[in-house]
């Protein structure tokens, strides 16, 4: 009875143990759930962007379709990879890196700029670009701002930037006070107020606001030419933008990067962003997603 007994027990054991090692080695879809990011859109050949509709760097062309700086140098560099198909999810800007740590996509591809406090947020691929900020005001200049600090030196004027942008800190960073800072959705609220006269100029990066105004068509905006780049403490600004992942997603990042490593020595990333307004004086050199993290 005693054996008996022993065997019954030790074949529900294992029963046991056999049915907690199926439960955990898949999902209900059949997927190993062990799978890191990067294998799983590896092996469907698929993977899901999150981007905000800023141009250049992401957004929906008149016939739907995706693309944009930071789409088509991510989209040359998941084809290297295996990876065919790029799905996007348009996100406001400043609900992307929370989008992201959600699942609600795989990666951001909205040419970000990597800075320390986003690093610890997610982990960012090395950059593809930098640039600085750039003012749009109504044309002719009314207000004379051709700086921060013009803006700063004005108490009654208002400046536009849009939510989560990096321009934001900048302007705080100058010293601009609060209320002289409206917050914007996206570039369309951009030029809405602009013109509406809710704000007398706005902020944002060169290449965008180019592409704004040439979106807008309107000869009642203009870029400040002259602008002179604001320095904070002591340093000037300067964005270095690149594609973001989780941050336990650290393969993904790393093959990314070995994949952008090949288009920039053999000169292929020039070809790939050219097309949106940038030239040779925005490649980002040698400079790395650690340098800039650890800034």
């Amino acid at each position: 009875m005693k054996k008996l007994f022993f065997l019954l027990m030790m074949g529900l054991f294992l029963a046991v143990m056999t049915a907690c090692g199926s439960s955990t080695s898949s999902n209900s879809d059949g997927d190993d759930s062990d799978q890191t990011t990067f294998e799983k859109v590896k092996s469907n050949g698929a993977v899901t962007i999150g981007f905000a509709n800023e141009k250049p760097f992401a957004y929906t062309d008149n016939d739907g379709n995706l693309t944009g700086e930071a789409v088509e140098v991510a989209r040359t560099v998941l084809k290297n990879l295996g990876i065919e198909e790029m799905n996007g999810v348009l996100t406001e800007f400043g609900s992307l890196i929370p989008g992201l740590q959600a699942g609600r996509f795989d990666m951001i591809t909205a040419g970000m700029y990597i800075t320390p406090a986003r690093c610890e947020q997610v982990s960012f691929a090395d950059p593809e670009y930098t640039i600085g900020a750039a003012l749009g005001v109504k044309a002719g200049n009314p207000l004379g701002l051709y700086s921060y600090d013009d803006i700063k030196a004005n108490p009654d004027a208002k400046v536009g930037v849009m939510a989560g942008a990096i321009e934001h800190d900048y302007l705080k960073g100058s010293g601009i006070a609060d209320n002289q800072i409206s917050i914007l959705n996206d570039i369309p609220s951009a030029v809405s107020a602009l013109l509406a006269g809710r704000v007398d100029a706005i902020t944002m990066t060169g290449p965008s606001l180019e592409a704004m105004l040439e979106s807008a068509g309107s000869n009642e905006i203009e870029r400040v030419t002259d602008f002179e780049q604001p320095i904070i403490d002591g340093e000037p600004t300067q964005g270095f933008g690149a594609s973001a992942f989780r941050l336990d997603d650290t393969d993904f990042r790393d093959a990314f990067n070995a994949e952008l490593q090949k288009l920039k020595d053999s000169g292929e990333l020039l070809d790939v962003i050219s097309p949106f307004g940038f030239s040779e004086n925005e490649l980002p050199g040698e400079m790395t997603a650690t340098q800039l993290c650890q800034q």
